[in-house]
């Protein structure tokens, strides 16, 4: 392997997980020195299909969530049967032109692509490749006899593995690779006053920006007014429409409720809060566990969302509500109960991997050495 190696990295825009992992991984081999080139290959590849399965994709979360159930289980079912042959080909011609450009000495997907294992199926071009889960649960589409190593967020998704007939020494258990100001120790005492909060109270962070999926939180706020001990901070992000619908309520109530866009430095709130209400996943649960936040997670949809939630509710980090009315419930509950939000916390610190993304990149250098020798050694062998 060359000592400053090309390093692909594809990802696809379904959610912001994929990219974000993408782009994690890609500052931190800038950081190293090494050359890299990220590439969303299917909106690269089919601009116009892609934007149509983004916009359904998105739907989903708030009209359609049947719909992404049965794409999420469906296509899960259909993978045996071999009926997915469109998508083994999709990005195929893309995939070639950035190959013969750049020729990467490593590919990593952060979306599961079978375009890329199927490209050295056919060509019998050997580039070693790696596949970095983005959620703490499995979708068979991940899964390739020409993928050379998973980065994995947890135990129960290797043993998966394993029982789809991936080899154990396959499949690593590093975590999923989260942006670095979450890696680092911080004193938090300025970041009370920073945020115009109360040390000695306890602060609920609401993550409502992320697709308007969480409905009524003006009423949700409303409803949390009457709590002396409590202060609520809701992160808006880009729904403007939100904003302004809660800054009233704010300014009226500076000392209870404070409503916030778009948060450069999110780790700083998640780090002075009690617990957070957010949609589960797979990066935002990586986030929360590196820092210690017990969450509350509000209506997971079918598919990844409710199986990284089940996850994290069966591993006490995490409680799931169904229904808007229940959340004042379970925050009155975890508000009367300090020692419940004390055991959440050190819950959900267990499932966090540290520094995931040094682990994989120290470990795909390594394995790409071999997977070279190896494929040199058999090449030679050949044609002896």
């Amino acid at each position: 392997m060359k000592s400053n190696p090309k390093i692909l990295i594809l990802t696809a825009k379904y959610g912001n997980g994929h990219i974000q992992v993408a782009k994690t991984l890609e500052q931190r081999c800038k950081q190293l020195g090494m050359n890299v080139v990220l590439s969303d290959l299917y909106q690269e590849s089919h601009p116009v299909i892609t934007e149509v399965t983004k916009y359904l994709y998105l739907k989903s979360f708030s009209v359609g969530k049947q719909f992404y159930r049965l794409f999420y289980y469906g296509v899960d079912k259909m993978y045996d049967k071999r009926v997915l042959n469109v998508y083994y080909k999709m990005g195929n011609k893309r995939l070639h032109e950035i190959i013969t450009n750049e020729n990467p000495d490593i590919i990593i997907n952060t979306f599961p692509m079978i375009v890329v294992p199927e490209y050295r199926r056919r060509t019998g071009k050997v580039i070693p490749t790696f596949n970095v889960l983005t959620d703490f649960c499995l979708h068979k589409i991940w899964v390739h006899p020409d993928i050379d190593k998973y980065y994995v967020a947890s135990h129960e998704v290797k043993e998966k593995l394993i029982d789809l007939g991936t080899h154990p020494m396959d499949i690593m258990v590093t975590g999923i690779p989260i942006r670095e100001p979450f890696e680092k120790e911080i004193d938090t005492a300025p970041l009370f006053d920073k945020f115009g909060l109360h040390p000695n109270k306890k602060t609920l962070l609401i993550m409502a920006g992320a697709h308007g999926v969480l409905k009524n939180v003006k009423d949700l706020c409303e409803s949390f007014l009457h709590h002396e001990e409590l202060q609520t901070v809701v992160v808006c992000g880009k729904n403007q429409a939100l904003h302004e619908q809660l800054a009233p309520i704010a300014n009226e109530h500076p000392h209870k409720l404070k409503a916030l866009g778009y948060v450069e430095n999110i780790d700083e709130l998640f780090r002075i809060s009690s617990c957070m209400i957010t949609k589960p996943g797979g990066i935002t649960l990586s986030e929360a566990a590196a820092i210690g936040v017990p969450l509350i997670l509000y209506k997971p949809v079918p598919g990844q969302e409710k199986e990284n939630a089940e996850y994290f509710e069966r591993n006490g980090a995490a409680k799931i509500v169904t229904k808007i009315d229940q959340i004042g419930d379970v925050v009155n509950q975890l508000l009367q109960n300090p020692e419940l939000i004390a055991e959440m916390k050190q819950n959900i610190q267990k499932l966090h991997h540290g520094n995931a993304v040094d682990t994989i990149l120290t470990d795909i250098l390594q394995q790409s050495e071999q997977i070279k020798e190896k494929a040199h050694y058999v090449l030679n062998s050949a044609n002896f």
